[in-house]
């Protein structure tokens, strides 16, 4: 291993980490609700676990846009902007969590008429989305900070971060649901809870960690009109490019409920192998990040592409792992987050479809991390775009014949061409170079 594979490593271990918690903090809930007795609870944990998920990726350049801007600042030396990127991304999550909560009632309604799930996962969805929505300022200044953490260059105290927050969350859940009966209002309370307890963490160690940065403070620079502006402006790209992607995974979801709860309880489950998947790989996409990032700030070509090479062996590593591993071990996986009999019967017929997720997002989330790290998010809108076309494309043509097994293919579809797009736009992220 050289020093850019060791330094790939030190990044994307703790990255994956402290990211593997959270597709366990969901196979945990779905855990939990699945043993309740009813396909709904395990409906309504999909739904609104959704809709959080849509919520905070709509705003998800709190912390990519964040990453990339510190990653470069940062390999320039210039730490006056390393603080105001970081001050800037704080100010714009507060705003943002202030709207979102006085705009919770209509958000909820206009998502479930959407998705129009039965009425009673619909009520229980409802519920889980009262308590969840107070967890919001807290979940995106979370964002903003573990997107400064990896832009310089330091994974491990999102590790600490999400692992502290996520151990409270089980905890508090299990004691909340089957220590005072709470049900889904358990579950739901201890994530809040959980997120407050992350954010208090984040804020600890930066305090503790880079106080010495403070000297770089510039008020005059940090929350001006101008400055604002330019920061939105950046993160444009990767807005637009989280709304196509919230429109797929929404759809995705709604499609399944349309079949039937038993249909939404399996595509819920098979898709914890895609998100415990995706998680892993975001650790590379976040060294990726850091180091391309950096390599930018301080113009050092060399390192640029050498670090973009040693990335993509490490993503095809992952492939051949994952797949081994889904091959071996995705029945009696699926066995530990439910104990219905339906359900996993109907699960079995589409866990093939499984075994193709590496394959098919692996340069995805490679070529994510790069294009974040440039700040050349314009590869990423278009590529995600297209990859939006062509899910509704197979959607429409394949379902209407194949059911679940035709969304199935759709949803892989649109993965691939997510990675053919941008390895064909690369050279739109090494003209940052120039």
């Amino acid at each position: 291993m050289n020093i850019r594979d060791k330094q790939i490593f030190n990044i994307a271990l703790p990255s994956i980490v402290s990211n593997i918690t959270v597709p366990l903090l969901g196979l945990i809930d779905v855990a939990i609700t699945g043993h309740l007795g009813s396909a709904a609870f395990i409906g309504a944990i999909a739904v609104g676990g959704m809709l959080f998920n849509i919520i905070y990726w709509m705003f998800a350049f709190l912390r990519m846009g964040t990453s990339g801007m510190t990653a470069q600042a940062f390999g320039a030396r210039n730490f006056t902007e390393v603080v105001s990127v970081l001050l800037r991304g704080l100010f714009a999550s507060v705003v943002i969590a202030a709207i979102m909560l006085c705009l919770q009632m209509p958000i909820r309604e206009l998502a479930l008429a959407i998705i129009s799930p039965s009425e009673e996962v619909a009520e229980l969805t409802r519920t889980y989305f009262n308590i969840c929505i107070w967890g919001a300022p807290a979940a995106l200044a979370l964002f903003v900070l573990t997107g400064w953490y990896v832009g310089v260059q330091n994974s491990r105290i999102p590790m600490i971060v999400a692992i502290t927050q996520n151990v409270a969350n089980i905890l508090i859940s299990l004691v909340l649901v089957y220590g005072l009966g709470m049900d889904i209002n358990g579950v739901a309370l201890g994530t809040v809870i959980a997120q407050y307890v992350g954010l208090l963490v984040a804020v600890l160690m930066l305090v503790f960690c880079y106080s010495r940065l403070k000297k770089y403070y510039c008020s005059q620079i940090v929350i001006t009109k101008k400055a604002m502006l330019k920061f939105f402006l950046l993160n444009k790209d990767i807005f637009l490019r989280t709304c196509c992607l919230i429109l797929v995974h929404f759809f995705f979801i709604a499609a399944g409920a349309k079949q039937g709860d038993t249909e939404l309880a399996v595509n819920t489950l098979l898709m914890q192998l895609f998100t415990l998947y995706s998680y892993i790989m975001d650790g590379f996409a976040f060294a990726g990040e850091a180091m391309v990032g950096k390599a930018i700030g301080a113009q050092a070509r060399g390192i640029y592409d050498d670090t973009i090479k040693r990335l993509f062996r490490w993503g095809f590593a992952m492939v051949v792992l994952f797949t081994a591993t889904y091959l071996c071990f995705g029945k009696p996986f699926l066995s530990l987050l439910t104990d219905s009999e339906e359900v996993l019967e109907v699960a079995q017929v589409y866990q093939p479809w499984t075994l193709l997720f590496p394959v098919c997002g692996v340069a995805a989330f490679i070529w994510d991390g790069v294009y974040i790290g440039a700040t050349a998010t314009k590869g990423m809108l278009i590529s995600m775009a297209l990859g939006m076309v062509v899910f509704f494309s197979f959607y429409f043509l394949l379902v209407p014949v194949y059911a679940n097994h035709g969304l199935w293919v759709a949803f892989l579809a649109y993965l691939t061409t997510r990675g053919v797009v941008q390895t064909v736009l690369r050279n739109k992220v090494w003209k940052t170079m120039q």
